[in-house]
């Protein structure tokens, strides 16, 4: 269990770093972009391209962090008035759902992955395999965040009254 903890702490670090990473690259290209398109009128064939990628990336990368850190949405209306034991449980079978659902988005990313390798980008010529496989990447970590949450009993904090 320790390894799976250092394991997914170190993938969170650099899902972090990566995501900053990702955002800021996007918006110096797309800042770029517009002064380059409306100061000296000159467009950029690839800008808009890099940026879908990288919001791809992003997104996917961020909703995996949002398990890991618990925050994404969920409504706790009735689970937060369950007592300790029932809610403990309750919050487990939430969490390895949610292992169910990494498990699921892992398979269709890498079949999406395996259908459309060969392919490249219009602009860029990059392989798009390189964005299809951010799904596959997304659901192995959701995995992984959802199964140290089941196996630790974590119950995330209550966001506030009701």
């Amino acid at each position: 269990m320790r390894a799976l903890v250092r394991f997914n702490n170190l993938a969170a670090s650099a899902v972090r770093a990566l995501v900053v990473a990702a955002v800021l690259v996007m918006l110096v290209v797309l800042a770029g972009q517009i002064l380059l398109r409306y100061v000296f009128n000159f467009a950029l064939t690839w800008s808009e391209e890099l940026s879908i990628a990288l919001l791809t990336w992003a997104v996917l990368l961020s909703v995996a962090l949002g398990v890991k850190e618990c925050f994404h949405v969920r409504l706790s209306l009735l689970i937060r008035r369950l007592p300790a034991a029932a809610r403990l449980r309750a919050e487990q079978v939430i969490h390895f759902a949610t292992a169910g659902v990494g498990v699921f988005l892992s398979c269709s990313g890498w079949r999406y992955f395996a259908d459309t390798r060969g392919s490249v980008s219009a602009a860029m010529g990059y392989p798009n395999e390189l964005v299809h496989i951010a799904a596959l990447t997304c659901g192995l970590l959701i995995t992984l965040f959802a199964l140290e949450a089941a196996l630790e009993g974590r119950v995330p904090p209550d966001e506030g009254q009701g």
